[in-house]
């Protein structure tokens, strides 16, 4: 489809078309060049918005070549994380908040693929190379958690949100998407998607015409929690502690055989399919053929077997295998599945084959280059390992992102190029930061990993301890680190404002951030008014890394150094070639609080120069003594990058 010029010749048609008394917009999207841009300005809509796709039209083509490496490229990538309907939502008219209703004439203040492609100048200049898109798929509504429902509820993979179109446009969502994937590829982007195909929504268009496809339970079973009795009703199942041990210690054997189901009890809530469904008032109510009424159950997580999450209610685990011995949702149907269950004649092959088919919709269509698979780990192996083969049979360039927060070798093993990795769990702890600087020091890195101390499930940096002192830390560090670098939506605003409490936060503070108050599944804008943000200081240090970047993806432990420094706080490591012909030094003020009064010896001479401020440093003897600024990072060139 060649969305780009359908969509300029459609702005050409309505640029002298009516616009909104007021249309505000972030200066960073409306700036030609440079980042030092602050606050939001007015422009006319329809002219703003025909001049940046024209703009984009004329610039030479920078397409990403075919490689052929197997998605190995991802080693390369530079990577901005977007939640369209979030990142290009801005509130254009003023009033203080984001509508959920259309402006006059039919502008929306929620995110659009067409602002999103009013971005991707922005993110060029920032130094970016790859937009990661959170699910842009249909969304379902039963058991929303807020007005707009999350992206995971996925209610038909194949189809795309409505709400990322532009009304005033007239045209559909797919040829606006379609643009967008050709803009960023001009530009030189790659454009990664993230599914979901463990889990659907609990009104999935696939119900109706495959029953069998999903999980039933009687409709009389009230969800846990809204029994009278609190510990009665539909949830995850609950296991003696005795039964918890028998099943860590066979999971951690690797011994699928004769895992411990759940109690009878919980296994009598589940039926077979329904003869027929309806759908009534938005929910799917099934009917057997004894006239019994039957309903899609929620998810809940798939491990620990006694994980206290609540349980996910607008989602529903999908039925990888049919078996009327293993008719139920728990670990040993949904993740680490039971040796007798996990059989090729027991394979749900009519759903598998649907599942196996998404990825070459969009790259047949629309050219993607990527996809981050939430949930590969409960996926059944054979049908992951069919998903990749598929994908890279139409295009051997094809990259696998994994959501795993572990970085190990088993991720290459099962075909993956990246993996988020747990530095966003640690980097705002400056004793387990220098843990993973050791970890690099001593052992090669088995898979890229994310470069971040954030993303759509974790406290913000800017919420951290020191704040954006800590986000500017980060902000350099992770440029250096062996790694996926990695910008999450916001991050290079000081956003102090979480998208989902998933990951990271206190009971107390997912008790104050009530799910619909959330963007991941309400309205919301990020601090694009800011008059402060970092994507000049990303900028700067992203040319730097450009220059060493054959040294810095460079996995292997004897391309990271890491040297000791006064006071602890204090980290610093060095990045070189293997044969330290080409050398370059980082030093950090882990405190993002407190100044630091560091010396770490670190050359010869009688000076060193920090390629980030220009500024020089002093040298006695070698040692390199100075007062850093709570969060500062000095990156020091001992010798020149390697050509």
């Amino acid at each position: 489809m060649n969305g780009l010029s359908l969509l300029s010749d459609r702005l050409r048609e309505l640029a002298s078309g009516p616009s909104p008394d007021k249309y505000l917009i972030p200066a960073l999207w409306a700036a030609d060049e440079g980042l030092d841009h602050v606050g939001l300005v007015e422009v006319h809509p329809r002219e703003f918005f025909r001049d940046r796709i024209e703009a984009i039209l004329a610039m030479p083509d920078e397409s990403p070549a075919p490689l052929a490496s197997g998605g190995e490229w991802s080693t390369d990538a530079v990577v901005y994380n977007m939640f369209v309907r979030l990142t290009a939502a801005c509130d254009h008219n003023g009033d203080g908040e984001i509508s959920l209703d259309d402006l006059d004439g039919g502008y929306r203040e929620t995110g659009t693929f067409l602002k999103a492609i009013a971005m991707l100048p922005y993110l060029k200049r920032m130094g970016c190379n790859t937009v990661y898109l959170l699910p842009v798929t249909a969304i379902g509504q039963d058991g929303n958690k807020g007005s707009l429902g999350s992206p995971y509820a996925i209610k038909n993979p194949y189809k795309l949100d409505q709400r990322l179109s532009e009304p005033w446009l007239g045209l559909d969502v797919e040829t606006e998407y379609a643009a967008f994937v050709e803009a960023a590829h001009r530009l030189g982007f790659r454009i990664v998607m993230e599914f979901v195909f463990r889990t659907a929504s609990k009104d999935s268009e696939w119900i109706a015409e495959h029953p069998n496809w999903f999980y039933w339970i009687d409709a009389s079973i009230p969800d846990r929690g809204s029994a009278p009795d609190a510990a009665a009703g539909y949830g995850n199942p609950t296991f003696s502690q005795e039964e918890l041990q028998i099943i860590t210690l066979r999971v951690k054997r690797n011994d699928t055989s004769s895992l411990p189901p759940p109690g009878r009890e919980y296994r009598a809530y589940f039926t077979e399919p329904p003869a027929y469904v309806d759908l009534i008032d938005g929910r799917y109510i099934g009917t057997l053929f004894d006239d019994r009424k039957v309903r899609i159950p929620g998810a809940f997580a798939d491990w620990p077997p006694d994980d206290v999450q609540p349980p996910w209610n607008d989602v529903t685990y999908l039925k990888m295998y049919d078996h009327p011995s293993f008719n139920y949702i728990a670990y040993n149907t949904i993740r680490v599945y039971d040796s007798r269950l996990a059989q090729i004649d027991n394979e749900n092959r009519g759903l598998w084959n649907t599942i196996i088919n998404i990825i070459p919709h969009y790259q047949k269509n629309f050219g993607i280059d990527g996809v981050m698979i939430d949930m590969g780990h409960a996926l059944p192996r054979r049908l992951k390992q069919s998903i990749v083969d598929r994908a890279r049979k139409l295009n051997p360039d094809f990259a696998f992102w994994e959501e795993n927060f572990a970085i190990s070798v088993k991720s290459r093993q099962e075909g993956y190029n990246a993996a988020v990795g747990y530095l966003l769990f640690d980097e705002h702890l400056p004793a387990k930061l220098r843990e993973f600087f050791v970890t690099l020091a001593t052992q090669d890195v088995p898979v890229p990993f994310f470069a971040t101390a954030e993303n759509h499930n974790t406290p913000r940096a800017a919420s951290r301890a020191g704040g954006r002192a800590f986000s500017r830390m980060a902000a350099v560090l992770n440029a250096f680190l062996p790694a996926v670098y990695f910008v999450h939506q916001g991050f290079e605003l000081g956003e102090t404002s979480p998208v989902n409490t998933g990951l990271g936060f206190t009971p107390d503070e997912i008790a104050t951030l009530p799910s619909h108050t959330l963007p991941l599944f309400s309205e919301g804008v990020l601090s694009w008014a800011t008059t402060e943000h970092l994507a000049e200081l990303i900028s700067r240090v992203l040319t730097i890394r450009s220059r060493w970047h054959s040294v810095i993806v460079d996995p292997r432990k004897d391309c990271f150094h890491l040297h000791k420094a006064e006071p602890e706080t204090t980290l610093c490591f060095s990045r070189s070639s293997v044969d330290r012909n080409h050398v370059l030094v980082v030093i950090a003020n882990a405190d993002c609080i407190n100044p630091a009064s560091m010396s770490v010896n670190i050359a010869s001479g009688d000076s060193v120069t920090d390629a980030l401020t220009g500024t020089t440093f002093p040298l006695v003897k070698g040692v390199l003594s100075a007062t850093l600024e709570p969060g500062r990072v000095l990156v020091i060139e001992l010798t020149q990058p390697p050509e």
